[in-house]
């Protein structure tokens, strides 16, 4: 078992789309699963019906938590991101033009000095990802 595991709060404007999210992250990266997913019941405490109480997934083989929470009114940030080491330019490719798709870029992926091939963006769901592809040079 890994030590630690990034564990998603989709809350705020984000409530209710954990599950979305996952099926989406898992079909994105070859060697993903989804491990477990439990539902809030009607009339359980904690959640509403049907949203997300516990997830387990992987994406290439490393676990992560997800949940749906309605009690919090707050979201991702770009100071925390999964940063992701690309072992080819089709793939850094491929998950930049995935990723981006209904999110922002906050660095285009391209040659920024440190680095062959780098992106820095806000996924759909606001979650931030880092993409690199080369040896980063700091």
């Amino acid at each position: 078992m890994q030590k630690t595991t990034t564990f998603l709060m989709f809350a705020g404007d984000q409530f209710g789309k954990a599950e979305e999210a996952i099926k989406f992250y898992t079909s994105v990266f070859p060697g993903s699963e989804i491990k477990n997913i439990t539902y809030f019941k009607e009339g359980e405490p904690g959640g509403k019906a049907g949203a997300v109480k516990h997830a387990t997934f992987t994406i290439d083989k490393q676990e992560y938590m997800a949940i749906d929470s309605p009690g919090h009114n707050f979201t991702f940030t770009p100071s925390i991101s999964i940063y992701v080491h690309c072992d080819s330019e089709d793939e850094i490719n491929h998950l930049y033009t995935e990723l981006l798709e209904g999110g922002k870029a906050m660095m285009p992926i391209g040659s920024y000095g440190f680095s062959k091939k780098f992106a820095w963006l806000a996924d759909r769901y606001g979650l931030s990802w880092q993409l690199n592809f080369g040896i980063l040079e700091f």
